[in-house]
């Protein structure tokens, strides 16, 4: 109850007489292989051992997720250092009826609050942490305002900076919610401390323009939904960008926001960008359309503006290498030469600039094309 770790308690006899029924009294396994004969559907393969699979694929969908903000970096909301501090998630599973209390909302000491401060916004557009806007904060809060208030009727406090309830049905759920009775109090909590053995959430109520301390029994803090730790590394293998917030980076945000700089490869869900179950699912359903179009047509198309490599002026030095964004441009040791793919090339031109022996070149834009646009353009 103190740590939200899954305990299982002892067994009935009831439940032992029944387990005992299905046991093959093997105890510790001594490998004897009788399961494999007991099992009537072949499951157990006692000989199998770890692989790695290696698939060939025409398409990638990227839908790695997200994590979610540690709130014990931050020490001025308490959690890790105060009892009955904890974060949505913990929520989740204190109401779920397989958690740690069975669906009941109990403070450590097993009893039931009175009083419960919600914060949102923790880690999200703070300049401290992290700029953006997690979206899902909003909504989640009210949904966890009215759980304590229909199992606990406890007096329940909204922290809050902005109310964005902006999917279908929010704004009509968040007025239900007001009229259950919960405390809306328009500014981010500032600090959770503790006042006599009892928590204090510490704000500026922006609307009333007063300074408010507020005792509560429980705290139920909203964590940010930030890009996952290996994202970096999931954007350099398939040549994805990322944007300033560290989610990866689509090709269009209204035109194509499924795409990626990267022909083949889509994005879905929150590694695009923090987003809610209904447009995760909606983008995955997208994605997966585009992938399978991309794949009926057998063939990938290769744009016209792509650069290219003079083999007799490369002199091997390697310098387009790091500097393609793309990942288009490889060395082959043999000749001693660099060699563009061009099915991931996409003409952005920075080796073209880098190349110190003018053996690369974009096709379509090379030095007499230019000169002809501009000369006909100084004309006119």
């Amino acid at each position: 109850m103190s740590s939200f770790t899954e305990v299982e308690g002892r067994l009935s006899e009831e439940d032992v007489a029944r387990e005992s029924s299905r046991c093959l009294d093997c105890a510790v396994c001594s490998e004897c292989l009788e399961c494999v004969a007991a099992c009537g559907r072949n499951a157990v393969n006692h000989a199998d051992e770890p692989e790695r699979v290696e698939v060939r694929a025409g398409t990638v969908v990227v839908a790695t997720g997200f994590d979610t903000f540690d709130p014990a970096i931050a020490p001025q909301w308490g959690y890790g250092r105060f009892d009955n501090v904890i974060t949505a998630l913990q929520f989740e599973r204190l109401t779920n009826a397989s958690g740690p209390t069975g669906g009941k909302i109990v403070l450590k000491d097993g009893s039931t609050p009175r009083r419960v401060a919600i914060l949102h916004c923790i880690g999200s557009r703070d300049d401290n942490y992290y700029k953006h806007c997690s979206r899902i904060c909003c909504m989640s809060s009210v949904k966890t305002a009215h759980l304590v208030r229909e199992k606990t009727r406890a007096e329940v406090y909204n922290f809050y900076i902005d109310m964005r309830t902006f999917g279908k049905g929010y704004e009509e759920f968040w007025k239900r919610v007001q009229e259950e009775g919960v405390h809306f109090i328009r500014g981010k909590g500032a600090e959770v401390a503790q006042k006599g053995g009892a928590l204090v959430v510490r704000a500026e109520d922006t609307l009333l323009g007063v300074y408010r301390e507020i005792p509560v029994d429980m705290v139920i803090l909203s964590p940010a939904l930030i890009p996952r730790k290996d994202a970096q590394d999931v954007a350099r293998l398939f040549g994805l960008q990322r944007s300033p917030d560290g989610f990866f980076l689509e090709a269009h945000a209204k035109l194509d926001p499924m795409g990626t700089s990267t022909d083949g490869v889509y994005v879905a869900g929150a590694c695009q960008g923090p987003k809610d179950i209904p447009d995760s699912v909606a983008q995955g359903a997208g994605a997966a359309a585009r992938a399978l179009q991309y794949l009926a047509r057998g063939e990938a198309p290769v744009s016209a503006v792509i650069a290219s490599i003079d083999e007799e002026l490369c002199g091997g030095c390697k310098i387009c290498l790091p500097l393609c964004p793309y990942a288009a441009i490889s060395f082959d040791e043999a000749a001693k030469v660099s060699r563009v793919t061009e099915a991931l090339c996409k003409g952005c031109g920075t080796c073209v600039a880098s190349c110190p022996s003018g053996a690369l070149h974009a096709r379509h834009f090379e030095r007499d094309q230019i000169m002809a646009q501009i000369e006909r353009m100084v004309a006119v």
